[in-house]
């Protein structure tokens, strides 16, 4: 299952319109899209969020914003994000879990002992990278068929991200292959 990353600085770079993006993740079937913007003001976000519900009838999470989860079906959030939340892991996490209710709640993992860690957590995903790297996670260790191994230790389900390719292929227990700049292609 393909579950798309809207990078908004990527997008921006590329200078790719969103709805030209959103059209094309219409049509590669993407059951979930993530929306990341790191930079922009409360507005834009707010503006690219009612943009994306207009053409994309998916699952919608947005990346670390917990103030938008009224306009998504969920939050996914970082090892460094979490923390903003609680010292503790499971203090962290269960404050996110109150704020956003019974919405859907990613973490991203990086190796066996987080993903161990995500295992006590109350979760419903975790993202588990990174594969390649990227241009937006330059510091982020590179862990390849590697981590193909390491997601078998998950009980939730996983998704490979940072650098997945749209013609990668994952066998179980792998659920999703998160797509990033590769959703790109082809539009530029």
């Amino acid at each position: 299952m393909i579950y798309a990353l809207v990078d908004k600085e990527t997008l921006l770079s590329k200078r790719v319109s969103l709805p030209a993006l959103l059209h094309h993740i219409r049509s590669l079937n993407a059951p979930m899209l993530q929306y990341r913007n790191k930079t922009g003001s409360t507005e834009e976000k707010k503006t690219d969020l009612f943009m994306i519900r207009k053409y994309y009838r998916g699952i919608l999470i947005v990346n670390d914003t917990i103030e938008f989860i009224d306009y998504a079906d969920g939050l996914h959030v970082g090892q460094e994000d979490m923390r903003l939340y609680g010292e503790a892991p499971h203090e962290a996490i269960g404050q996110i879990r109150r704020q956003i209710g019974s919405k859907i709640l990613g973490l991203s993992t990086h190796n066996k002992e987080e993903v161990l860690e995500a295992n006590t957590l109350d979760l419903d995903y975790i993202g588990l990278g990174a594969y390649r790297a990227t241009g937006t996670k330059k510091e982020a260790k590179v862990s390849g068929e590697a981590l193909l191994e390491i997601a078998k230790y998950s009980k939730h389900p996983v998704g490979i991200i940072g650098g997945v390719r749209l013609e990668d292929a994952f066998e179980e227990p792998i659920v999703y292959k998160v797509i990033g700049s590769d959703l790109y292609k082809g539009l530029i």
